[in-house]
């Protein structure tokens, strides 16, 4: 029986959406006895709205200090432990990973989360992210900076923002670089603390 990875995410954002949660991303690795299911989970924008009020209301709310209240997931221990439990319950129940034995880790996204959906760059507009294309831009494929602007088609990169260091400082011949989405083969936050 193949893993059906669909199906699996499918019913984790079902059991997430019961627990006032959202599913980040999901990845399945390893192989033989070393597999794990690993399952990033964050509030659901309910949650977030309310953590980012909370947040400007109280000035020593229990927030790391200097981070953005949207950078942060909301995520608690026991958020984790409960969507675990539940969703642990029906993938062995319901057989969704075939074989007996994987770990299911369950944890939150952090503070240099990956960006994966379109929503994503919109959401983190602000941010500092670190970039890696698939073809070269400007004749580099690896970039930091500023997400300043994405247009749903593509995002844009104010290098300015950080000093640049190897190819990427040879390289630059503008303060900011435009990356098409479907040029991105991964892109992450880089925390600011």
């Amino acid at each position: 029986m193949a893993l059906q990875i669909e199906t699996i995410r499918a019913t984790a954002d079902r059991i997430a959406a019961s627990h006032g949660l959202e599913i980040v991303d999901l990845e399945f690795t390893g192989g033989a006895k070393h597999r794990a299911l690993r399952v990033f989970v964050e509030k659901n924008a309910e949650g977030r709205a309310k953590l980012a009020a909370e947040a400007a209301a109280n000035a020593e709310a229990d927030l790391p200090r200097g981070v953005p209240a949207e950078l942060l997931s909301g995520v608690t221990h026991e958020d984790c432990a409960a969507f675990a439990r539940d969703f642990g319950t029906v993938l062995d129940v319901e057989d969704l990973v075939p074989g007996a034995e994987y770990t299911l880790e369950v944890s939150s996204p952090g503070l240099e989360r990956k960006l994966l959906r379109p929503a994503d760059y919109e959401r983190f507009r602000g941010s500092l992210a670190k970039v890696q294309t698939f073809t070269p831009v400007h004749n580099n494929r690896h970039f930091t900076g500023r997400l300043t602007a994405f247009d749903g088609i593509q995002l844009t990169l104010d290098l300015s923002a950080v000093k640049q260091k190897g190819k990427a400082k040879k390289a630059l011949t503008s303060e900011t670089v435009e990356i098409p989405l479907a040029n991105v083969e991964k892109a992450n936050l880089v925390a600011e603390i």
